[in-house]
């Protein structure tokens, strides 16, 4: 009898572990990214407790889940990002039966060449990487990438530019003439290459987490991201943002669940919760990014919506370009340059 209340015993203790288990959620996203209202409204509706782990770049994460045994759910990766995670194995395919919602995807963003008929993600956010400047500093042409490049006196020593290696080589290749950023054109590289470390003497930093920066006054002007960017306005009306009318990154952010999450059913519920139009909308008041999921907009703030950061001037709308990932070939000589840049 013993044995057998024994065995009971640890039967329902087991099962009373895989259930306390599988209610809770480990989400690894960008630092500053994650709407708290949305995490608490989740928990609510669901009864999951989440923890968010952020990561600076997309090299980090990936390194990151490379290892293995971190314990995570869900990763959100940039576009160009997607396919490695995928060819690695690192995410899994979406389980319709949870995720049944990705009709509500906006019509441009469902069948994406990074992730075919949307197999493995949805999306987070999307947004452009460009330039922000201090007007009150300097008044000039703020959508000349020559601020961050060849700064007028002005700016020069109070700049700072993201350490994203794709972003900041996509705007230098396009200022220096290119019309792809994968170009394979040596000399132009070359001249990228010298552009760029001529540069760095007027930068003060290459740094990530500079909203607060900016909205003191500490920097003046750098490359920086569109939402980023107006969540550092609102703090600071003196603040503008410029699309380098040479050419401009537009990028999306996008949510897996990885291939060894712990809670994938808990993962599945989250991507499903986050592509209905009042919940995306939650992402993108807290980030100042736009989302990618149909109807969210009328969730949102009049301020959001009409935002100079989000709304693209007419003229400038063809210098964006869809970033797409690079060759191998191409990546190396980026990565080259970018190391040393960072020395």
């Amino acid at each position: 009898m013993k044995t057998t209340l024994a065995l009971l015993s640890g039967a329902l203790m087991a099962t009373a572990g895989a259930a306390q288990a599988q209610e809770v959620l480990n989400i690894y996203n960008w630092g500053n990214y994650t709407s708290p209202e949305l995490i608490e409204k989740f928990t609510e509706e669901t009864g999951i407790e989440v923890t968010i782990t952020d990561y600076d770049s997309n090299d980090t994460a990936l390194a990151r889940i490379r290892q293995g045994g971190h314990g995570f759910d869900i990763v959100v990766p940039s576009n160009t990002y997607v396919q490695t995670f995928v060819e690695e194995g690192l995410i899994q395919p979406l389980d319709p039966e949870i995720v049944t919602d990705r009709g509500n995807i906006s019509p441009q963003w469902q069948d994406v060449a990074f992730d075919p008929g949307r197999e493995y993600t949805v999306p987070w956010a999307w947004g452009t990487t460009g330039l922000i400047v201090n007007s009150s500093v300097y008044d000039g042409d703020p959508n000349d990438a020559g601020l961050i490049f060849d700064p007028p006196e002005e700016l020069a020593g109070g700049i700072n530019v993201i350490p994203e290696m794709v972003d900041v080589m996509s705007i230098a290749v396009y200022y220096a003439g290119g019309e792809d950023r994968c170009t394979t054109d040596t000399e132009l590289l070359r001249k990228v290459r010298d552009m760029l470390m001529e540069a760095k003497p007027d930068w003060l930093a290459l740094d990530y987490g500079t909203i607060d920066a900016y909205a003191q006054g500490d920097l003046e002007a750098g490359i920086y991201w569109n939402g980023a960017t107006m969540r550092a306005r609102l703090e600071n009306p003196d603040l503008v943002y410029g699309y380098p009318r040479t050419g401009y990154p537009v990028w999306m952010d996008n949510v897996a669940v990885l291939s060894d999450a712990q809670n994938p059913e808990n993962a599945m519920q989250f991507v499903n919760f986050i592509l209905q139009p009042e919940n995306a909308a939650l992402i993108s008041e807290f980030a100042r990014y736009a989302n990618g999921v149909e109807g969210s907009a009328e969730f949102m703030d009049e301020e959001m919506r009409n935002a100079p950061e989000i709304v693209v001037p007419e003229d400038l709308v063809s210098a964006g370009r869809f970033s797409e990932p690079c060759s191998q070939d191409v990546t190396d000589i980026h990565t080259q340059i970018w190391t040393e840049l960072l020395q």
